[in-house]
């Protein structure tokens, strides 16, 4: 059976993940091929490339918005993220992770020039896509996870949930690219170790919310955390609904021999601890 564990070192966030399976062997020529299908590539484009954090070589998946949709975005910041960046605020955790979900709560009240996209019409865009059905399936369960928890923290059907433009470009591509990926590699089971959330807070449209941010730490119900006492976010909603979803077991590695070892970098360096997520493939 071939197996695959996540190694939360550093947290885990949708750009990690598909550089880690990237850095594992899996094809990012194919993955740039197969997004192609959803028929929004004129919005992005893809780059990946090497880097070392704290002494391991690393694989940084990016993606790179197009002119049009970079006008909205600060890409230099790290791509902070989820909750706000919608004007530009950055949040003190520049973030590890250009993970730009959700957004739901300011499409609400701001009729910005630039539209929105709802769980729904991604849901539509990845249905009506010629994608294998494996991928689309698990995609949409991704992309449903995140939505469940923020029309939960913010009291709205999932229906109404929305992602801000620009966040929606990044969490299509992180989350539909991890579904080509995985099936892909044709892996058969998923385990992961459990995830470190970090601590501290950050700064969003609504105030100062801790870490986890609430629908982060809602994606992780069920799921085994880690204290750790880095003061940064390490988990987006992105990265933890792709752990939450996948994962069948949590728990140490598996007995397995191991195949092929990845690992993904996070935009952000901390002085102890590589800021990286590890994939082990193996058979057992």
């Amino acid at each position: 059976m071939k197996t695959l564990y996540f190694d939360c070192v550093s947290g885990a966030s949708g750009d990690m993940v598909i550089g880690a399976l990237i850095d594992a062997g899996a094809d990012p020529a194919y993955l740039k091929e197969e997004l192609k299908k959803l028929g929004i590539e004129s919005e992005y484009d893809l780059a990946w490339k090497k880097v070392n954090k704290n002494g391991i070589t690393s694989t940084k998946f990016d993606v790179l918005l197009s002119e049009k949709e970079s006008s909205h975005h600060h890409h230099e910041d790290g791509h902070s993220h989820h909750h706000s960046h919608d004007h530009g605020h950055l949040h003190d955790h520049e973030d590890h992770h250009q993970d730009h979900t959700q957004d739901h709560e300011h499409h609400h009240d701001h009729n910005h020039a630039h539209h929105h996209r709802t769980y729904m019409s991604i849901k539509k865009m990845i249905s009506d896509s010629t994608l294998e059905e494996k991928v689309k399936s698990l995609s949409i369960a991704i992309f449903k996870k995140i939505a469940e928890a923020e029309g939960k923290i913010h009291g709205m059907p999932i229906e109404e949930v929305h992602f801000h433009e620009v966040g929606a470009v990044d969490s299509i591509i992180d989350i539909v690219g991890t579904a080509i990926l995985m099936e892909s590699l044709r892996i058969d089971k998923v385990a992961a170790s459990p995830v470190p959330l970090g601590a501290g807070k950050i700064s969003i449209d609504h105030g100062i919310y801790p870490v986890p941010a609430p629908a982060t730490l809602e994606i992780l119900k069920g799921v085994p955390l880690e204290k750790s006492d880095v003061r940064a976010e390490l988990v987006t909603p992105t990265g933890a609904a792709i752990i939450a979803v996948l994962a069948e077991e949590f728990g140490g590695l598996p007995s397995f021999t191991v195949e092929s070892i990845g690992y993904g970098a996070g935009t952000r360096m901390f002085p102890s601890h590589p800021n990286v997520i590890r994939v082990v493939i193996g058979n057992s």
